[in-house]
């Protein structure tokens, strides 16, 4: 249980988490200013807060990756990972968060809104991670906080336990009464808020509340149940003690709210977190740690340092220079370690118990891997990020080329969620990300740090033809230009195959009509012409049978005879009445439910195929609709479901077939590839 009383050992971890927009990093400035570690308290809107400070950030007004903070209050020391909220970026904060010994749910005082906070709360549950909810701009609530709960509560498995209850003056909230301490307090603009008198008018709302989180309490803890029996009251201590249990173990999610941009109820939440937050012991328990190590949860490049590992120690204190080992790969010997503050970097000399810390010189370690003086942990397992955008992309200089593939390299080792692709078939560079918003900030990082501007297009859709018929093709190969000439004579059949079932060549040639050496290169021949067929795309699902042929013993060559089982398989292709194959892929969205038939309908409007819709697993309010999509009809997907379900529809899609495609969009298909470029 979470000390009450006196420092705690080591540093503590405050993820701050929860949907785009709702004040994450405006909370971390409010808790910097508060605990004194900053002078002033900056603003987003501004530019002025210490975290977002990347150009990026500031261009968006949002995070676009997390911030690492660290203030000490009242003796203790304590770190914030600020993770971004946007479904883009979200995948930044994912391990930071995994190794957090508490997360803040930041979340807007609209119940309308509530459903936003859906996939933080299902995420911490999952990862077992012990949370609260703070809810932000209460001087914007319009609304009652208890329909704010009714609308949260579903989200989340554990139950919500309301630790305040509002002071309004009209339909503005004023303040508040702590139902912990049972003490009422004014909000006072930026510094901390004086007590009052709980007023008259709301002091039996005050009583039914605060016997509502004792009954919530009373259900983990026997001894303070009898006393509730018995009208006896409980003394603060336990009170205190229980909620701090409650959170630690996750039987109970305490709700808190204020404004960070004014700092109203900021000092209360950091009590709180100073009572509550369970210590590095306990997560390193969780996490199975029984010896000092370091988890990496993300590589920097951006900063002046160089390449830098940042990483939460538990365990125990780990020294610059140690000699480490890490998972799955060799060892290593730290190299100088640094504080972080934003962009700011401090030299230190040890990471103590719980400390984040950014680590130099471990080149060869990644993201996820865990850094161990002793045994190592276990790794840990995150949800998978789904990609659902592609650019194709090449550098406006072709001479930056090398730089190029220098910059990607650093970029997608620093973000995770951004994978890089060589496609064969259209000799296309392709970055894969989560989102259009997410790719256009990696081209915007490329050109301001590594100075590669490139231009970039949607990919090459990647359509395929095949036959329906068999047919019987002669291809002869005759040339004489003085001295050797080149002779090769075949006769194939080709036919076609099921869908999916690739390429097959054989040979029939009987009495040595085409000597052995040179049938390789026939086949070879084969494929040159299915590389680009009569309708302009690769060849597949063909099976083709070398039936005969002759040859001259002095004009015949492999070169001669790949070239006669080109022509042959151009005009057999052309004979076979050709047809146009499009790429289908599986898709698996997940949205609220009132979203689903909205959902349903936009895949219908992509010719796509229903195959099944039910409610998703341990989501309450949610559905899963499963279906087929053209890969053509993907472009714009992401964007358009977010449009219809608050920014909280996802997918994934996989490839899963070749169809064919016939009429007005075949036809516009090969008439574009047949245009000139």
């Amino acid at each position: 249980m979470p000390q009450t009383d006196g420092p705690t050992k080591g540093t503590r971890v405050i993820a701050l988490v929860g949907p785009a927009g709702a004040g994450k990093t405006s909370l971390a400035e409010a808790l910097l200013f508060a605990s004194g570690a900053i002078d002033r308290q900056g603003s987003t809107d501004n530019g002025s807060s210490v975290g977002d400070s990347s150009p990026e950030a500031r261009g968006r007004g949002g995070s676009t990756e997390l911030n690492l903070l660290h203030f000490d209050y009242l003796g203790d020391k304590f770190a914030i990972i600020d993770a971004p909220g946007s479904v883009g970026f979200a995948a930044d904060g994912l391990r930071g968060i995994a190794v957090a010994d508490l997360a803040i749910v930041v979340v807007d005082p609209d119940p309308a809104r509530a459903a936003l906070a859906a996939p933080a709360l299902r995420l911490l549950d999952e990862l077992a991670i012990p949370h609260l909810i703070f809810v932000n701009r209460i001087d914007q609530a319009r609304g009652r906080i208890r329909d704010l709960l009714a609308a949260l509560q579903p989200m989340s498995v554990s139950p919500l336990i309301a630790r305040q209850i509002p002071i309004r003056e009209g339909e503005k909230v004023t303040g508040f009464i702590d139902l912990a301490l049972e003490r009422a307090y004014h909000y006072e603009p930026g510094k901390a808020s004086t007590q009052i008198e709980i007023p008259s008018e709301i002091a039996e709302d005050e009583k039914k509340a605060r016997t509502q989180m004792l009954e919530q309490l009373a259900d983990h803890d026997d001894a303070l149940l009898e006393q509730l029996l018995m009208d006896e009251v409980p003394a603060q201590s336990t009170i205190v003690a229980d909620l701090a249990r409650e959170t630690s173990e996750n039987l109970g999610v305490p709700v808190l709210f204020g404004s960070a941009a004014s700092s109203w109820g900021v000092r209360r939440l950091l009590k709180a977190l100073r009572h509550e937050t369970p210590t590095p012991a306990q997560t390193a328990e969780r996490l199975s740690v029984t010896a000092p190590s370091a988890y990496v949860f993300k590589v920097s490049h951006g900063g002046s340092v160089g390449r830098l590992a940042l990483a939460r120690t538990l365990g125990g204190s780990i020294r610059e220079g140690a000699d480490v080992k890490a998972n799955g790969s060799d060892s290593a010997r730290l190299g100088a370690l640094f504080s972080v503050q934003g962009e700011k970097t401090t030299k230190v000399g040890e990471a103590r118990n719980g400390d984040i810390v950014a680590i130099a010189k471990v080149d060869d370690v990644k993201a996820g891997q865990w850094l161990c003086t002793g045994g190592c942990p276990p790794m840990i397992d995150l949800p998978p990020v789904a990609r659902n955008a592609s650019l194709a992309i090449e550098p406006s200089d072709r001479k930056d080329d090398v730089r190029l593939a220098g910059a990607l390299a650093r970029l997608t080792e620093e973000d995770e969620a951004l994978t890089v692709e060589h496609d064969e078939a259209s000799h296309e560079l392709r970055l894969r990300g989560v989102n259009d918003e997410h790719l256009n900030m990696v081209i915007a990082k490329l050109k301001r740090r590594y100075g590669v501007a490139v231009s970039s297009r949607a990919p090459t859709i990647g359509y395929r033809e095949s036959i329906r018929k068999p047919v019987r093709q002669h291809g002869r190969h005759k040339k004489q230009s003085g001295g050797h000439g080149q002779f090769g004579d075949v006769i194939i059949e080709i036919r076609p195959l099921g869908r999916g079932e690739g390429f097959k060549f054989e040979e029939k040639i009987h009495g040595g009509a085409i000597p052995r050496q040179y049938i390789p290169a026939v086949e070879q021949g084969v494929k040159d012409a299915m590389a680009k067929g009569p309708l302009g795309f690769p060849v597949v699902d063909v099976a083709v049978t070398l039936v005969d042929g002759s040859y001259h013993s002095v004009d015949s060559s492999e070169l001669a005879f790949r070239t006669a089982g080109r022509i042959a398989m151009s005009e057999a292709l052309a004979a076979a009445t050709p047809h146009l194959l499009e790429p289908v892929h599986k898709i698996s969205v997940v949205s609220p439910s009132n979203s689903s038939s909205k959902v349903s309908s936009t895949v219908a409007s992509r010719r796509g195929q229903m195959l099944g819709m039910g409610p998703r697993d341990g989501w309450p309010g949610w559905d899963r609709v499963d279906a087929l999509i053209p890969e053509a009809e993907l472009n714009g997907l992401e964007a358009e479901f977010r449009s219809l379900s608050q920014g909280l529809a996802t997918y994934e899609a996989n490839y899963d077939h070749l169809a064919e495609l016939n009429g007005t969009l075949a036809d516009k298909v090969v008439q574009k590839v047949s245009e000139p470029a």
